[in-house]
């Protein structure tokens, strides 16, 4: 079985030897860049990169715009790393489809910990299909259509459709959501669950209306009856 590969993006070296060495003692693949432009360029040459770890403060093309063209071409999973905190980045950082948002300085043992986590839930193999009212969840195939047309969706707006389907009628916190989709305890606030629901309903169309906000708490699957 061939090494899974990681494009690593940083323009400093000292965090990408860090990086590459723990993902290395686990048996993965990885690629480096050291800009921006660079990172896009192996992406595309490579075509069978299973993971991209994005720094957001680059030379030449910073980690916002790598994010937006991959995002053009392919779902796979994002992690991005940023030296801010401010909370406008990371709702950025999920606006544009990243799957997890980690803050330096941070352990790579816990970034090792979060690529297993995306990639086994990504690698899943249940054949199990969701259906309600005309929308359909393929788990295998991480495809979702509605009324037979297809869904685009990111990663984490499938793993929330799936979520929410597989609890349809249950009253679901924003820090329930958080846990079981972000898969770890998240400690940013309800926005992010926010932004994320707002764009699934979006795509949708009018069967968006089956999420429901409950008030104060969260939000609820239910199909009209």
């Amino acid at each position: 079985m061939d090494a899974i590969k990681v494009l690593m993006v940083d323009d400093e070296a000292r965090m990408r030897k860090l990086v590459k060495d723990f993902l290395m003692i686990k048996g993965f693949r990885v690629m480096e860049a050291e800009d921006g432009e660079q990172a896009v360029d192996i992406f595309f040459k490579e075509k069978d990169i299973s993971l991209v770890i994005l720094d957001v403060m680059m030379p030449k093309m910073d980690g916002w715009e790598v994010c937006k063209t991959i995002r053009r071409y392919s779902q796979v999973p994002i992690i991005m790393l940023t030296a801010r905190s401010e909370e406008r980045d990371e709702l950025l950082g999920f606006e544009l489809g990243v799957d997890e948002y980690i803050s330096k300085p941070f352990s790579p043992k816990i970034l090792v910990a979060r690529i297993e986590a995306i990639l086994r839930r990504k690698n899943a193999s249940t054949g199990e299909i969701l259906e309600a009212d005309g929308i359909r969840v393929d788990k295998d195939a991480h495809a979702a259509t509605v009324d037979g047309q297809p869904v685009d969706l990111s990663n984490k707006e499938f793993e929330l459709l799936t979520y929410f389907m597989e609890n349809q009628g249950m009253a679901l916190s924003r820090e329930k959501i958080l846990n079981n989709v972000w898969n770890y305890d998240y400690f940013g606030d309800a926005r992010t669950i926010d932004t994320h629901v707002k764009k699934l309903r979006s795509k949708l169309g009018p069967k968006g209306d089956y999420i429901r906000t409950i008030w104060g708490m969260g939000y609820k699957f239910e199909v009209n009856g």
